[in-house]
């Protein structure tokens, strides 16, 4: 949640490397023939006084006064744990009620305020369409999009008493979610966690996805995500009728999906029906943990007593699959968040913003809700020590950093079982697992595997055991060799990779609570070292070898790809605006990627038949990275 709030309020890193593609948004250097001239540096500078917009003044009052306001709430907050402040009386204030407060001028300047920031934010809206519709780019496939983990809105439809507040408001993804967490925080969580022994619905709660194009537009309002990919697609002739968002409770396991909801049985069926309709095969785009389920559902729909498809469904229903920054060996920052509900995020704040938070919603009570979510798990680490390192040496290690990224968790303190010397990312799953309820470690061992199949017997064999289907390093792609599958995701933006750990002192003693023992050792920092958190190269989420290692070699491998479907990967550096508070039009951060340029148009081109001339690019070292992952060819 930090690192959303980080977004919101301008969160991005300059980060700068080369750019990948042509950027529309920006304007070229002068032609010859245009009028401009070089002037002396004082000049500039007093014509740069000078052109500085007015109301500055003003503008920074108003937000002093919003901000103020705000701590004045903020406080109340903090001092109804102490019982001084009534926060009941909080709840029928609204929108309308605070504006009546405040003055004229203030509102008028924040009006200002906003309408430049949204168009900051609203940049090049429908001009990738605009410009790939004038080349002749127009809608031929129909388009399925499978969004990820914070892109899909859960909501209320539970009619007992305590839900009825809430009924059809979103629970996850909204303003609403916002209120209900600062002012009821118990009954929001006992909404959003589930059974830890079902992993559905507690008794009396029912939450379900959102559906349609609402569910995965924006986030909250005035936050996109897959807002400009519609857009776009909208521009060359896209509309509800040929485009579809398959949204999915993304809090469950894989397999409870189609058991509560049927959501695999609906997308084959949808499916099928746009291949009837239009003749044409479809286009799939899954971003994030989308690709997960995505990979989970090909499995599903050619296995018997499942989907019943045969080996030959995907390659008579799917063209293409485009693959946008699949975390498809997981992602890393999903282990501290389980183990000790931190992250990143959580490990930069100073000590005022670490005190409010845990007043707030504590690091143990992160780590709880974490684990009721059966479906964060399966973004754990995949692969163990051959893809990530043991604890001597990583396949991703620089000659430049101090610690290897294969001691995954590292001790410097270690004077117990809690806190051992360093563990590997093989070692770290059974120390969750130890310091963990029964219910979890049954939860995500019954629904997910992490190993590595070395032989195409045993990769054919894993074809029939669900807990397999999430992990492409123990099974294969389908067969179905007129499949193309681009692979699409961001580099030069640091990811976490690995975690020094020290014990908690404030760890309590009761055993059956869901508590944590062990913390992020923040006092940790030095080069590539963030308090406590050893940032490597990724796309800010997803570290590198699991964006690129599938679509870099793994799937170029028999065993993996048997059929030879054709994998295409496109890789595009991190060059943000600074200026921007999403990044801009050359982002390549793990979701304010799905607003790049460059990404909007080659998806237009794919969905439009048009990907003839999409060739590989790559720009990082993740060929010579995936050649030192210990997992080896059969024919090698």
């Amino acid at each position: 949640m930090s690192q959303l709030r980080r977004r919101i309020f301008g969160g991005g890193t300059p980060d700068s490397t080369p750019a990948s593609t042509p950027d529309l948004s920006r304007e070229g250097s002068p032609t010859r023939g245009e009028d401009y001239r070089i002037i002396p540096a004082k000049q500039l500078q007093k014509l740069t006084k000078a052109s500085k917009p007015k109301g500055t003044k003003r503008r920074n009052a108003w937000v002093f006064g919003l901000g103020g306001l705000f701590g004045i709430l903020l406080a109340g907050f903090f001092a109804s744990e102490q019982d001084m402040i009534n926060l009941s009386a909080f709840k029928d204030m609204n929108l309308e009620s605070i504006m009546d407060v405040l003055p004229a001028g203030l509102l008028r300047d924040a009006q200002n305020l906003q309408r430049n920031e949204r168009d900051a934010v609203n940049y090049d809206s429908f001009s990738i369409g605009l410009h790939a519709q004038s080349q002749g780019v127009k809608a031929t496939h129909p388009v399925i999009m499978i969004p990820g983990v914070i892109s899909t809105g859960l909501e209320s439809w539970g009619t007992e008493e305590e839900s009825r507040q809430y009924f059809r408001k979103r629970l996850w993804g909204s303003w609403s979610m916002m209120r209900a967490l600062v002012l009821d925080k118990a009954s929001w969580k006992k909404h959003i966690m589930l059974d830890p022994y079902t992993g559905l619905d507690p008794p009396g709660i029912k939450l379900r996805a959102a559906q349609g194009f609402d569910a995965a537009d924006f986030f909250i309002t005035g936050y996109w995500i897959w807002n400009k990919i519609l857009e776009n697609l909208a521009t060359i002739g896209y509309d509800p009728t040929n485009a579809f968002t398959a949204a999915y409770d993304w809090r469950l396991s894989y397999m409870n999906y189609e058991k509560r909801d049927q959501y695999f049985s609906r997308l084959k069926n949808h499916i099928e029906l746009a291949v009837h309709i239009s003749n044409k095969k479809v286009v799939l785009l899954s971003h994030s943990m989308g690709s997960q389920v995505l990979y989970y559902f090909f499995h599903w729909v050619e296995a018997e007593g499942y989907g019943n498809g045969g080996s030959s469904w995907v390659d008579t229903h799917v063209e293409a699959w485009i693959n946008i920054s699949g975390c498809m060996l997981g992602a890393l920052k999903g282990f501290p968040a389980v183990l000790s509900g931190e992250m990143k995020d959580t490990a930069q704040l100073n000590a005022f913003a670490v005190y409010g938070l845990e007043k707030f919603l504590s690091r143990h009570e992160r780590a709880e809700i974490f684990r009721a979510m059966p479906g964060i798990s399966s973004m754990l680490p995949l692969g163990g020590n051959a893809v990530w390192g043991n604890s001597t040496w990583a396949p991703d290690d620089t000659s430049d950093q101090a610690v290897t990224y294969g001691k995954f968790l590292s001790f410097r303190d270690s004077n117990s079982s809690l806190s051992p010397s360093n563990l590997t990312v093989e070692e770290t799953l059974p120390y969750l697992f130890k310091h963990s309820q029964s219910w979890y470690k049954d939860a995500v061992l019954g629904s997910y595997s992490f190993g590595v199949a070395h032989s195409k017997e045993v990769v054919e064999d894993n074809q029939k055991i669900p807990a397999k289907w999430v992990n492409p390093l123990e099974t294969r792609l389908p067969l179905a060799p007129n499949l193309k599958i681009y692979c699409f995701y961001g580099i030069g933006k640091p990811t976490e990779r690995a975690y020094f750990y020290r014990e908690d002192p404030t760890y309590p003693s009761n055993p059956n609570a869901t508590f944590t023992n062990v913390t992020i050792d923040t006092s940790v920092t030095q080069g590539n070292i963030d308090h406590g958190v050893i940032m490597g190269e990724g796309d800010g989420t997803v570290p590198l070898l699991s964006n690129g290692y599938m679509c870099a070699k793994g799937w170029k491998m028999k065993r993996y790809n048997p059929a030879g479907v054709k994998i295409t990967t496109y890789e595009m550096p991190h060059e943000p605006d600074r200026f921007s508070p999403r990044g801009g039009p050359n982002t390549a951060d793990h979701v304010d990627i799905l607003g790049r340029s460059s990404l909007n148009d080659l998806i237009l081109r794919i969905a439009g038949g048009k990907a003839e001339l999409i060739e590989d690019t790559i720009k990082s070292n993740i060929l010579e990275y995936a050649d030192k992952v210990q997992i080896w060819d059969d024919e090698d």
